[in-house]
Formats: C-alpha cells, sequence, structure tokens
C-alpha cells in the first residue's frame, strides 16, 4: 500500500467513525421525561445557522436517569410557568446520566437566546459549570448531537457556536464550559 492509499483509508474511516458516533446517539424522547404539551410551538423552516450552549445552573447537576428527568421536568414548569415560554426553552438538554434528551427537539423555534432563537438550536448542560468542565461523556454527547444535526439538514455545514454570554449579558455557560466550547472547530468570537 502506498503512501496516498494509505492516507485516504486512515481519512475514511476517521469520516466513518465520526459517522456512525453521531447515528449511534441516543435521545431520549419528550414522553421520556414526563413532558408537558407545548403551547403553540413555531417551526422553523430549513437549516439554521447557530448552535447556543447553555447549563442550567443547577450546584450538583445529575447522575442518574431519575435525577435528569426530574430536574428537566423542573425546567419546563420554569419556563412555561414564571418565565411564560411555551415549552422548555432549549431544544436538547445533554444530562450527566450520559444521555441526551429532546426539549423542544429539531425544527422548532426555541425560547432561550435573544434575538436568536428563530436561527439556532439551543443545547443545555445540566449542571454549574462555572468551576469545572462537563463529564468526557456530556462533551461528546453534545459534539455528536451537533453532527446529527448537520447530518439531518437542521443545521448548516458553516454553522457558528456561540456560548449564551455571547447572546445576551449572562455568565452562562459557566467560564469552565465556555472555555471549553472555544476550543470547537466551530466556536467564534462575535
Amino acid at each position: 500500500m502506498n503512501t496516498s492509499t494509505a492516507i485516504n483509508f486512515v481519512a475514511a474511516l476517521v469520516l466513518c467513525c465520526l459517522a456512525l458516533s453521531a447515528n449511534a446517539l441516543q435521545i431520549e424522547p419528550r414522553s421520556s421525561w414526563g413532558a408537558a404539551a407545548a403551547r403553540s410551538p413555531s417551526r422553523i423552516q430549513g437549516a439554521v445557522d447557530y448552535v447556543i450552549i447553555h447549563h442550567s445552573d443547577n450546584p450538583n447537576g445529575c447522575s442518574t436517569s431519575e435525577q435528569c428527568k426530574r430536574m428537566i421536568k423542573n425546567i419546563q414548569s420554569d419556563h412555561k410557568g414564571r418565565r411564560n415560554f411555551s415549552d422548555i426553552g432549549y431544544n436538547f438538554i445533554v444530562a450527566g446520566d450520559g444521555k441526551v434528551y429532546e426539549g423542544r427537539g429539531f425544527g422548532l423555534q426555541g425560547s432561550h437566546a435573544p434575538n436568536y432563537n428563530r436561527k439556532s438550536i439551543g443545547i443545555v448542560f445540566i449542571g454549574n459549570f462555572e468551576r469545572s468542565a462537563p463529564s468526557a461523556q456530556m462533551l461528546q454527547n453534545a459534539k455528536d448531537l451537533i453532527e446529527l444535526a448537520k447530518q439531518r439538514g437542521y443545521l448548516k455545514d458553516n454553522y457558528t457556536l456561540f456560548g449564551h454570554r455571547q447572546t445576551k449579558a449572562t455568565s452562562c455557560p459557566g467560564d469552565a464550559l465556555y472555555n471549553e466550547i472555544k476550543t470547537w472547530p466551530h466556536w467564534r468570537q462575535n
């Protein structure tokens, strides 16, 4: 095997593994965490330009499915009640139990970043990530989710990644998580 063939083989193998990783991502449906029905959801047509990363600012996060589902349900109750959103604000939730949960899901407008809701996918990590970053599993799940959004046509290939603090005055997604996402390929300074 010559050098050129070997390089092509390795490149194909890497692309295959990335695709398999995103395809293997299991997204827990809204029904798994007992989501209440959304009030008048708004559809987004076509692929969006942005991914906005948040943290839920829950001090201890969650590590079991039971804890995570309870926290997600509480977030939805707060968003629909106190904040008067039509649903949980985020499109997806990355949890400490190793799972990704559907919030609003793909193709629906979130309520997570003013001026960006109609053109973004909002991903929240459950926990407070001021001082320490999420687990390697949580970070990989978010990356796989982003790749899946691109593969399914919900996110443009040349998307921009922001931390919530880049869209409004907030410390979200926490310093440690923000510093982590700044190393990801599509993060941009605004």
